[in-house]
């Protein structure tokens, strides 16, 4: 398992479909997972640490999992398969729980859990970024300072 970065949400064009890319500590691959755009609004009000006026389900999800003693120590994506992600849910308890990674990584942003993805994830969809992409990503960056979560609804 290799620790990751939530680098951001963006929308890939021309499909319109919103996207979370993980950037590897320590290293150069990252991995876009294509997501839906109510958990795309949720990672990127928790990247920007937009409040909100009532709990959001991630921020109830939090708060449930503390009254009741436990804690999210990390979320683990562990296999792609078809283009599809599946991640788990790992608590101080010893639980664990299957998630949809954006459910994972929208949670692990409210409550400091680590995202780690297994290596052979890593393998089969990191995308090593060539000089331009790592511009673009930069140029990302800097699209998250001034994106709205209420752009992705």
């Amino acid at each position: 398992m290799r620790e990751v970065e939530i680098v951001g949400v963006r929308v890939d064009m021309p499909a319109n479909q919103p996207l979370v890319l993980l950037r590897e500590v320590g290293g150069a691959r990252v991995v876009p997972i294509w997501i839906g755009a109510v958990e795309a609004s949720a990672i990127a009000f928790a990247l920007q640490g937009t409040p909100t006026a009532r709990p959001l389900t991630h921020e109830l999800m939090g708060t449930l999992v503390e009254a009741l003693g436990d804690e999210l120590q990390r979320v683990e994506i562990v296999d792609v398969r078809d283009g599809i992600f599946y991640a788990e849910l790992h608590f101080e308890s010893g639980a664990v729980v299957e998630a949809r990674p954006s459910d994972g990584i929208a949670l692990a942003l409210r409550t400091g859990a680590t995202v780690l993805v297994a290596e052979d994830v890593l393998d089969a969809a990191g995308l090593l970024p060539e000089s331009d992409e790592e511009a673009e990503v930069e140029r990302f960056r800097e699209f998250l300072d001034d994106v709205d979560p209420e752009d992705f609804a």
